[in-house]
């Protein structure tokens, strides 16, 4: 396993990340797995060296903290492990049950922390940017948190560069703690962060982990897999032509490699730079070793040329604009414009 700071900080975590959005209750989504069924996978990317753990209180609605808490507190040494958290998603059908605004952060921290049954988390994060509560108002809170112990540093995840900046303006002015990670989604398929986002971070001294390197399943080429089939979201987010083609590259590459898809999308998220450390959401022991075999997988020139050259520009893909992207193909032509292609 190799390791590296996280930005500017000197928190140290390794290069792969176990994501564990798909460990908590079935009860909350198809895919998802019971305790049972999670602990091989978590012993197993202990045991590979992995010291990161993702989770955020909105998986399974709870649930998710609890199962890994408990898996956590059998397998590892507290102060061996780096846990993150986030907080921002709806956690019930009351008012203040999500957002970022004091109380919600507050109340956020306290229940993560009951659900985890830990004194503390590494890096306490924002889901996303709550363009309903003022900026100051949840740094402050989030300082607090760091302040009282309950969080050793603050993280970031999705959102524009512009909303990124208000918040490290707004720390630097107050002089309030600032985040030392932002969580992105980026792979073969998405790659609109590497524009403004990244280098931004990189300008600022955040880290960056990457969620989603294999785009929610598409990049696996496994179209049958229970996820596939039941996330709604990934027909949303990459059903148009350009991702297909895409993964018609990766499967391309991977068979002349005589590797998994997945192996060869996880690589080349690894070897981009700027990326600190990758989140991998396996389903079993094994699919996590192809992430651990992506860390030493280079790609020639002319692999990397097949990967990239479907990719063309697409919508932001982040909470604002759910169920409002545009697919990456022709759009129809408006008004006298459609005139004027019939004349033709």
């Amino acid at each position: 396993m190799e390791y590296v700071r996280l930005g500017q900080s000197g928190l140290k975590v390794s290069r792969l990340c176990l994501g564990t959005m798909n460990m908590g209750t079935p009860q909350w989504k198809p895919w998802i797995f019971d305790e049972r069924q999670s602990e091989p996978i978590l012993r197993h990317a202990l045991e590979a060296g992995v010291n990161f753990i993702d989770l955020a209180d909105f998986y399974s609605m709870g649930v998710g903290e609890e199962v890994v808490g408990r898996i956590l507190g059998r397998l590892a040494r507290r102060e061996e492990i780096v846990v993150t958290t986030k907080v921002g998603y709806d956690m019930g059908a009351y008012q203040n049950a999500g957002g970022h605004s004091r109380k919600h952060v507050m109340d956020g921290i306290d229940g993560s922390l009951k659900r985890l049954g830990m004194d503390y988390v590494d890096i306490y994060m924002l889901h996303y940017f709550d363009v309903n509560t003022p900026v100051e108002e949840t740094m402050s809170a989030l300082d607090d948190v760091v302040r009282s112990g309950k969080a050793r540093y603050i993280g970031v995840s999705t959102m524009y560069t512009w909303q990124l900046a208000k918040i490290m303006q707004a720390c630097k002015r107050h002089g309030w703690h600032k985040p030392i990670n932002m969580q992105l989604q980026l792979n073969l398929a998405y790659r609109e962060e590497e524009r403004e986002m990244m280098p931004y971070c990189a300008d600022q001294g955040l880290g960056v982990s990457v969620f989603s390197p294999l785009a929610r399943g598409l990049l696996t080429c496994d179209a049958a897999s229970t996820r596939n089939q039941t996330d709604f979201f990934t027909a949303q987010m990459y059903g148009d032509p350009a991702s297909r083609a895409i993964a018609a590259s990766v499967a391309r590459v991977a068979e002349r490699r005589n590797v998994s898809a997945a192996q060869i999308a996880q690589a080349w998220v690894l070897r981009k730079g700027g990326v600190a450390s990758m989140l991998v959401g396996a389903d079993s022991p094994e699919q996590f070793d192809s992430a651990l075999a992506a860390l030493s997988t280079s790609l020639d020139a002319d692999e990397l040329h097949e990967l990239e050259r479907n990719y063309t520009p697409c919508d932001l893909i982040n909470d604002y604009t759910a169920g409002r992207r545009i697919a990456r193909e022709p759009r129809p032509a408006r008004g006298a414009f459609c005139d004027a292609l019939e004349a033709a």
